[in-house]
């Protein structure tokens, strides 16, 4: 008797949607304020007297939200933050908001997630800039402490932002410096960047820099290489929120498929600038026509220091999984692929060094490896 497999030694094996959810998962840019389950945005609306939700049915409610951002338009986009930031304005609804965000990302096998909201914006009913933070971050411990019992491991760091648009990033750079060593593992800017230079809170980055402590900046989104310069040669970016548009300084000649990189797109490459990339929000803000066109499979191929994420999770109807799954669909992934993002984003974290090293070599590498070892005995 002969022995069978259905797959051949020598070629690539594209991972199943179980061995995805299963494989372990870093994430360094996804937005509280868009990851909130649908029926805790209607139980918190009827908790505080929010009576202006579009819809009531959690189940509808989701489906308007991811509506409403693939709709094209900028202000209905905007408006799904409007009712999630509305309901997050008390103490309770903002450590229950960041358990359940906690909870969510371990279910989906994510092992470490860096996740950002704008202190500024949980203000409206009384809070303190400090209530406000120390409200996620005992959310985020409780969240850490179900999954555990639940058989996940994860932990969560808060990166603390400031919006373009206003004039309070200096103080939410020192409010991140003082939660340093509480749970906040660094700083950004995020909100349009049209009109919005990063340049404008240089007083932020400059004290930033100063602490010796971490921060990102959403740049090359919407706006362009400018944006991507400014937050690095200005602003000393460690890494780059989104940073898709560093494709419009790489040329590739149509005949015979070689590549030239410009100036701009040398440097983040040489210098392992972390790119986060969010493969399904960017389709929904118009940076890629699709996503066989989204410029992250070039810049795989070439090498940049790319991490996958999910940025908001409910407009996107996203997570994690789903993010590696189009990825593998579109571009033939295999486990040692994401396991290649998963390592960047690692190696990206704004935790000290050895405690990254200790996540990839003993989290990471040994369930991948397990993970591409399960054919052995089908």
């Amino acid at each position: 008797m002969t022995s069978q497999t259905t797959v051949h030694p020598d070629r690539p094996r594209i991972p199943s949607p179980d061995q995805i959810r299963r494989a372990p998962k870093v994430l360094l840019h996804d937005h509280l304020d868009g990851g909130l389950r649908p029926g805790t945005i209607v139980d918190l609306a009827r908790e505080q007297g929010y009576t202006n939700l579009p819809e009531t049915d959690p189940d509808k409610l989701g489906v308007w939200f991811r509506d409403a951002a693939d709709s094209g338009s900028l202000e209905r986009y905007l408006e799904t933050f409007a009712h999630t930031c509305a309901v997050m304005q008390t103490k309770e609804a903002l450590f229950r908001v960041a358990a359940e965000c906690a909870e969510d990302l371990a279910e989906d096998g994510v092992v470490y997630a860096e996740i950002r909201y704008a202190p500024e914006q949980h203000l409206e009913k009384g809070l303190s800039l400090e209530e406000v933070v120390e409200a996620v971050n005992e959310g985020f411990r409780e969240g850490e402490r179900r999954a555990k019992e639940n058989g996940h491991r994860i932990r969560v760091g808060a990166l603390l932002t400031a919006m373009r648009h206003a004039a309070r990033a200096l103080e939410i750079a020192e409010l991140a410096n003082r939660y340093r060593d509480s749970g906040v593992v660094g700083f950004d800017i995020a909100g349009a960047e049209a009109g919005f230079p990063p340049t404008r809170h240089l007083d932020a980055f400059e004290y930033l820099k100063r602490e010796n402590n971490h921060f990102t900046i959403h740049a090359g989104e919407a706006f362009g290489l400018p944006s991507i310069w400014q937050a690095l040669q200005w602003c000393g970016a460690d890494r780059l929120g989104h940073g898709v548009r560093i494709i419009d300084d790489i040329e590739v000649d149509k005949e015979d498929g070689t590549v030239k990189l410009g100036r701009l797109a040398s440097y983040v490459r040489d210098k392992r600038i972390p790119l986060e990339m969010c493969p399904s929000s960017n389709l929904q803000t118009g940076a890629a026509g699709s996503l066989a066109e989204h410029p992250i499979g070039l810049l795989r191929e070439l090498r940049f220091r790319i991490t996958v994420n999910t940025d908001n999770r409910l407009m996107s109807g996203t997570s994690m999984s789903r993010e590696f799954a189009l990825l593998v669909e579109t571009f033939g992934y295999t486990l040692t692929d994401l396991e290649w993002f998963t390592v960047n984003a690692l190696k990206s974290a704004f935790i000290p060094f050895d405690e990254r090293l200790a996540m990839i070599n003993d989290v990471v590498k040994p369930r991948y490896a397990e993970l591409r070892s399960e054919w052995l005995f089908r």
